[in-house]
């Protein structure tokens, strides 16, 4: 399969051309709209320090559906001693940060590079991503981060430093994304944490359909704010 490199010009290839790995594209740049376009897409960047940006489109994909959200019953008992105060919009940089220099089992360094930093700060200043924030008084413990177009959120990384903290404030944002009619969680690639809340693998097909009829919906541009919380 050919990895198409990109230039100045602000298009991609379609994501169906992407090689098995899910590896579409190198090159470009991380402009907001650049961004904006991959997203809208289903395309987004994954890609070591010291490499090129390199674009993905995963097939299959993992997604979660918001109003199929599953609870086991330990974090729902966690949720109703509410030990964390949970917060949107409040502090994206540090939680980007946080995301980037927490360690992770199998990986010696991060994808979150500075410049990788730098843009999802401007492509935050825009309103269009997002962060959930997980406090212990004034300390940040917990949170995560995405992007939102329509009505499809793509989260993109999360860390957590006290029990259950990101847990918590994932539940937490899914709740309100049910209150405002979002229909879909791209969680991108499978793991074992986004299964155990109801995530699952669809054919790339099937998520790009769906992410179709996401972008159909008016974008919620932020800061966002919980409604109740």
């Amino acid at each position: 399969m050919t990895v198409f490199r990109l230039d100045h010009r602000m298009v991609f290839p379609p994501p169906e051309l992407a090689d098995e790995s899910g590896l579409l594209a190198v090159g470009g740049d991380l402009s907001a709209e650049r961004l904006r376009l991959a997203y809208g897409m289903g395309i987004f960047p994954w890609y070591d320090e010291d490499m090129p940006i390199l674009w993905h489109s995963p097939d299959p994909r993992m997604i979660l559906l918001p109003s199929e959200l599953c609870i086991n019953r330990s974090l729902r008992k966690a949720m109703r001693r509410a030990p964390y105060r949970i917060t949107l919009d409040t502090a994206f940089h540090e939680v980007i940060t946080a995301c980037s220099q927490v360690p992770r089992e199998g990986q010696g360094g991060t994808w979150i590079t500075e410049d990788m930093i730098t843009a999802y700060d401007e492509l935050h200043r825009q309103g269009h991503a997002h962060s959930v924030e997980a406090w212990q008084g004034d300390e940040l413990v917990g949170g995560l981060y995405g992007v939102a177009l329509g009505s499809a959120f793509f989260g993109e990384s999360m860390f957590a430093l006290a029990a259950s903290a990101s847990k918590i404030a994932f539940a937490t944002l899914v709740a309100q994304l049910v209150a405002w009619d979002f229909d879909v969680v791209d969680c991108q690639q499978h793991t074992d944490h986004l299964e155990r809340f109801g995530a699952v693998e669809v054919p790339r097909t099937e998520f790009l359909a769906r992410l179709e009829g996401s972008l159909k919906a008016p974008t919620r541009v932020g800061p966002w704010r919980f409604d109740t919380h």
